[in-house]
């Protein structure tokens, strides 16, 4: 078939058909005599197996696992695979993590009007002091300063912070990974406007699952055809 006809099926330019091949997401194509590409169904395998992996993976490792299984290193594209699924597992590990730090916060109370005192807080958590001071520096609670001692007064907010990073940190989450969690709940306005931001990050996740299975058929599928072709 010519570079028309496959780029017709997939609703694709046949300039994005020939920059897949130059890319090697699709094997090599055979010349006519005039020099003109000619595409088989071995081709259309691989475009449609590139294509139903790019929802689920994204083009960098779509494009990774095509040209492994172009030249023949099935297991290298499983290896890619692989690593594609255990970063959507680490997703998912990080989103029940944030999930139920949220909801086993109680709600911010701070004892004292305008806020309280580092080790007031320390308490409240069961941690020491150094180790707010040692968040702080992280970015994972910002307290302001008494304008008349310099001592740090933790607010509402911190209060809330600090709890949140406590339940991370007893998950195993380390201060980087964190501290742009809680900028999340920041940005949101607090946890309770960030739960419908968490139904969609579950929702993205789950429909990357499903992509991740449909590319897994079309890819099988598609290894399946060159086994035929090979013999």
């Amino acid at each position: 078939m010519r570079p028309i006809d496959l780029a017709r099926v997939h609703g694709l330019s046949t300039q994005a058909v020939r920059n897949y091949e130059d890319a090697g997401i699709l094997p090599a194509a055979d010349r006519t005599p005039h020099g003109y590409r000619v595409y088989t169904a071995l081709h259309a395998g691989a475009l449609r197996a590139f294509l139903a992996l790019l929802p689920g993976h994204g083009h960098p490792t779509a494009s990774a696992v095509m040209r492994a299984v172009n030249r023949g290193a099935a297991d290298e594209a499983f290896r890619l695979i692989d690593e594609s699924h255990a970063q959507l597992l680490e997703d998912r590990s990080t989103l029940r993590a944030v999930q139920s730090a949220l909801q086993d916060l109680d709600p911010v109370e701070t004892p004292q009007t305008g806020g309280v005192f580092i080790g007031t807080l320390a308490g409240l958590l069961g941690i020491r002091p150094a180790t707010l001071r040692k968040w702080e520096r992280a970015g994972l609670v910002r307290p302001r300063r008494d304008p008349r001692t310099g001592y740090r007064v933790y607010d509402g907010a911190d209060v809330r912070d600090a709890r949140m990073a406590g339940q991370l940190r007893r998950g195993g989450y380390p201060l980087e990974r964190i501290a742009p969690l809680i900028e999340q709940v920041r940005t949101a306005g607090g946890p309770e406007p960030l739960e419908e931001a968490l139904g969609e990050w579950s929702g993205r996740l789950s429909a990357r699952g499903r992509a991740m299975l449909a590319g897994a058929a079309a890819l099988d599928a598609h290894l399946g055809e060159r086994e035929r072709a090979h013999g």
